[in-house]
Parts: structure tokens; C-alpha cells; sequence
């Protein structure tokens, strides 16, 4: 028997909305018990993450991945803008300190290589824990919250009756704010929530999006460990 078999089985919002706010609340724990917490904490809501989708996946229907190539190409599209777009106001660091709101950065870069030193057996196991993670845990996880329930929750409340190829002005903007300033390059998140959401419209389905937010993903985190562009695993 499931853990979570009862509550998910008599909450539709529920199941979608509380394994995302569960993997929120670690998120926000990375760093606040020391630099090195940071990357605990990242692996840990990694496993934690896993589990959360082996208990939802039951009991949300939409949440199937399927590969198109529209989702590979908005994915590498997605990637490409991620890195490409940089200036004084498209992160939040820089906005929030340009507008005089906070004077130092807000998220420090998440570097394993500078914590346990380059090559260490610790700093690649995080390092394969946040590549694992984000292109495997944190698509299908925010692309249930985001793409299926708060664009359509944003709707109606009673979201299952709005089918996932409606467009809708209003929540398609909000859904892809809200996504764009969860990260902090806001501008790039916003753009990206926009064309995951343009996916979901156009297949009638949550799994491109979910694909397309995997390749993203995954190419960043091989950008990253490349060219050592630890900022953008803030």
C-alpha cells in the first residue's frame, strides 16, 4: 500500500500541488545549516522527489512522458535562451539590487567543486545528483503544479473540467510569471514558462512539456560542469 494512497486518492489539488510544496520546503533549506547543506539538502529532495512521483503517479493521469519534436526543439530552444539571455535586469540578483531592494545576492552559486574540492568522489556524486534531479525529478513535479493544475486552477476551481489545450490569456501570463521569478534568471524563467505551457496547449498533453523541460535541463547541467557556470545552479 501507497503512504500517500488515501490523501491523494480523495484530493485532486492535493496530489498535485503537495509533493511540489514538500520538494519547495527542502529547496528552501538548501544553504540555511551551513555552505555544504546546500548540496545535502539537493540530494536528499532529489530522493525525496522521486518517491513523491512513485506516490502521485497513480492518481494523475496527465503526468506521461511523451517525446515529440517539437518538445526536443523547444527544449534546446529553451537551453539556448537560458544561457543566451544576460544584462543588469534579467536575474534577480541584479534586478532586485538595481531597484534598491537588496544590496547583496540573493541565492549564492551552487558549487560542489568549490565546497569539496574539483575531482573529490563528493563533489560528483552531487554533482550527478543535480543532473539526475532536475532532468529526471523536477519536470514532472513542476510541470503537474505549474502546466496542469495552477494554469487551470488560475481558471476555474474545479480545474480538472478545463482541458489542458484551452488557452487562456490571463492564467497562461500568471502560470508563466509565477514560474519565471521561482528562479532567478526571471526573464529566461518567464519565456521558458511560456513555451512549456505553448507545448501543453498544442499536444493537448503534459508529457512534451515535461520532456521539453528534461532537455533544458539536462543541457544545462552539462553547460554548468563545463564551462563552470556555477550560477546558474543558484
Amino acid at each position: 500500500m501507497r503512504f500517500l494512497e488515501k490523501p491523494f486518492a480523495r484530493s485532486p489539488p492535493a496530489v498535485r500541488v503537495a509533493p511540489f510544496v514538500i520538494f519547495l520546503a527542502l529547496t528552501f533549506c538548501q544553504g540555511r545549516f551551513g555552505a555544504a547543506s546546500a548540496c545535502w539538502f539537493y540530494l536528499g529532495k532529489t530522493l525525496a522527489g522521486a518517491w513523491l512521483i512513485r506516490e502521485m503517479r497513480p492518481f494523475v493521469s496527465e503526468m506521461r512522458w511523451a517525446v515529440s519534436w517539437e518538445a526536443v526543439a523547444v527544449g534546446v530552444g529553451i537551453f539556448v535562451v537560458w544561457v543566451g539571455v544576460s544584462g543588469d535586469w534579467t536575474t534577480q540578483n541584479s534586478l532586485w539590487s538595481k531597484l534598491g531592494l537588496v544590496h547583496a545576492p540573493l541565492t549564492p552559486p551552487w558549487n560542489p567543486n568549490g565546497l569539496f574540492g574539483r575531482g573529490s568522489a563528493l563533489a560528483g556524486m552531487f554533482i550527478a545528483a543535480r543532473l539526475l534531479g532536475s532532468t529526471l525529478v523536477v519536470p514532472p513535479l513542476e510541470e503537474v503544479f505549474y502546466r496542469s493544475f495552477l494554469y487551470r486552477y488560475a481558471a476555474r476551481q474545479d480545474f480538472l473540467s478545463v482541458p489542458l489545450n484551452r488557452f487562456l490569456p490571463g492564467p497562461f501570463w500568471v502560470t508563466a510569471l509565477i514560474f519565471g521569478f521561482s528562479h532567478n534568471e526571471w526573464l529566461a524563467g518567464v519565456l521558458c514558462g511560456a513555451a512549456f505551457q505553448w507545448l501543453v496547449l498544442r499536444k493537448n498533453r503534459l508529457g512534451d512539456a515535461m520532456t521539453a523541460h528534461a532537455v533544458t535541463n539536462f543541457l544545462l547541467g552539462i553547460w554548468v560542469v563545463w564551462r563552470g557556470a556555477w550560477q546558474f545552479w543558484g
